[in-house]
């Protein structure tokens, strides 16, 4: 009988929505202002799709903002394994609530943030969502994704002893730098099965980058040694793309250890061109 593995491991892939007229515009959005893509938006989308259209996701999340739902579609559109899969929005993954600055200019923001001698990001509109409301929300997101892997890796078990683990791993390896060290991890000598789950969440920029402090100090996340603190704290380009694995100890017991393989990535963008 083949030993049960003691860790679950998830590729986890993080996307931007794709750009509206206000992004462009250096208008704020926040929650408040449901704005479509632009034409550049939906090719940005089309590009990520075919980007990742080889990549195999088990789960896919999105805000349930218009431009994450399009971009979302967009992407899967492209996809050769996930055409027909469930997209689940969930409201947790909306854009950070900007209050009374939700449709003025970015610079009225940081004009309003002045005016009480404080700065952006960390300034709060009336109104609007703080810093760490935001991370919070983010936090209750990463942990309802982090039970419901496990119970699912928990109940496949019971059924079956074969894994899509390996296919998982290395539709993610096709065209992202995983490096050794996560090559190591889902090595089958360690008793570790591989990717249990892979999973596309689909949401916003100041969200993104509030989630990627989470990873920096609350679960001590690895990063690329190339990766600068500024790097770290920028906001994403539209669509760009951000990758973790995860590893997560069988019961659920502690918190999932987490190595970033990438952050905002946007190669795919290349060959994109910006209507004027």
């Amino acid at each position: 009988m083949s030993s049960v593995p003691q860790y679950v491991g998830t590729g986890m892939s993080e996307g931007v929505s794709g750009e509206t007229r206000l992004n462009k515009e250096k208008i704020i959005q926040g929650q408040g202002i449901d704005e479509p893509l632009s034409e550049t938006g939906f090719k940005q989308a089309a590009a990520a799709g075919i980007f990742l259209k080889d990549v195999k996701f088990t789960h896919v999340f999105s805000s349930d903002l218009k431009r994450t739902k399009q971009t979302v579609h967009g992407i899967l559109e492209k996809n050769k394994f996930c055409k027909d899969v469930t997209v689940k929005y969930d409201s947790r993954l909306r854009e950070r609530k900007y209050g009374a600055a939700e449709g003025r200019p970015l610079s009225e923001l940081r004009a309003m943030a002045k005016a009480v001698g404080e700065e952006c990001p960390a300034f709060t509109p009336p109104g609007g969502e703080t810093l760490d409301q935001l991370k919070m929300r983010g936090k209750d997101f990463f942990e309802f994704l982090c039970q419901l892997i496990l119970k699912e890796a928990s109940q496949n078990e019971q059924f079956s002893q074969d894994s899509p683990s390996s296919c998982l791993e290395s539709s993610l390896a096709e065209i992202f730098p995983l490096g050794k060290n996560c090559a190591s991890t889902f090595n089958s000598d360690s008793g570790a099965p591989g990717l249990a789950a892979s999973v596309l969440v689909v949401s916003h920029g100041a969200y993104m980058r509030s989630l990627l402090d989470y990873f920096l100090t609350d679960l001590k996340c690895s990063f690329p040694a190339t990766l600068s603190r500024s790097e770290l704290t920028s906001v994403s380009p539209n669509t760009g793309m951000t990758v973790f694995i995860l590893n997560f100890e069988k019961g659920g017991k502690g918190k999932p250890t987490a190595q970033c393989v990438c952050v905002n990535l946007q190669g795919h963008l290349a060959g994109v061109s910006k209507t004027p």
